[in-house]
């Protein structure tokens, strides 16, 4: 693919628009990023830069949340997460691109559909559904690229403390995001010419995270948490409806 530098600014903008989202929906940034970014740009590619972005964005939440980190749930739902999600990525280099769209298209249906209809749904804090939630989440983030919010769903039913939570949220979440990323960059999934792309990444991952914290403050979350969903419905939609283009 012959990317322009319209291209690469519109990735910039992209990165920061879907940061925002992800902070005020709660779901990460990862379901919107790789469902907008699939209309235009190939899956491999989306995959790389999904998995780096969330390199990035953890890397600084663990330097701010060292001190708020519960790790005992970081190896109940980490080791599974981080095995599954080497399973789902190494999956990626053998699945046709047109399956794993279809994937990733069911899933953003599903995951839509299931929350609209049950907003408060939750999931007991045992042990075995931590293990079984972290490796879902582990997998789907390794093969379709987001898995976030099921990891999420699995956070909550603890009742943490918001540092807490986003302190062992963003542990797990560098385990499964840097194993992932480096089996997409030894697949050659990133050209070497959006390498230097990189660094702008990370600033628009930090500027998104801080942009939407801010507009967190000033809006209803569960009313534009609502329009979300319904967004992430159409674009799973539209990824079925186009596996032929």
């Amino acid at each position: 693919m012959n990317f322009s530098f319209l291209s690469y600014l519109l990735l910039f903008l992209l990165t920061i628009i879907v940061e925002i989202l992800g902070t005020i929906g709660g779901f990460g940034s990862s379901i919107f990023f790789v469902s907008i970014a699939q209309l235009f740009y190939d899956f491999q590619t989306v995959l790389a830069l999904t998995g780096l972005l969330h390199v990035f964005s953890n890397s600084s939440k663990l330097f701010l949340f060292w001190n708020h980190i519960d790790w005992k749930l970081v190896a109940w739902l980490g080791i599974s997460s981080v095995v599954l999600a080497i399973a789902g990525a190494f999956l990626t280099t053998l699945i046709t691109f047109q399956y794993a769209r279809t994937v990733l298209g069911i899933f953003l249906i599903a995951f839509s559909i299931l929350f609209l209809a049950k907003p408060d749904i939750k999931i007991a804090p045992t042990l075995f559904n931590s293990v079984a939630g972290g490796a879902l989440a582990g997998f789907l983030a390794g093969f379709v690229g987001t898995g976030g919010a099921i990891r999420g769903l699995i956070l909550a039913s603890f009742n943490l403390k918001k540092n807490l939570f986003v302190g062992t949220s963003a542990a797990i979440d560098f385990g499964v995001d840097l194993s992932r990323s480096i089996i997409y960059l030894d697949s050659d999934f990133l050209e070497n010419r959006m390498l230097w792309y990189l660094p702008f990444l990370l600033v628009a991952s930090f500027a998104g995270s801080y942009l939407g914290k801010q507009l967190l403050e000033k809006i209803s979350q569960e009313s534009f948490r609502k329009t979300l969903l319904i967004i992430i419905l159409v674009m799973g939609v539209l990824l079925l409806v186009n596996l032929d283009k």
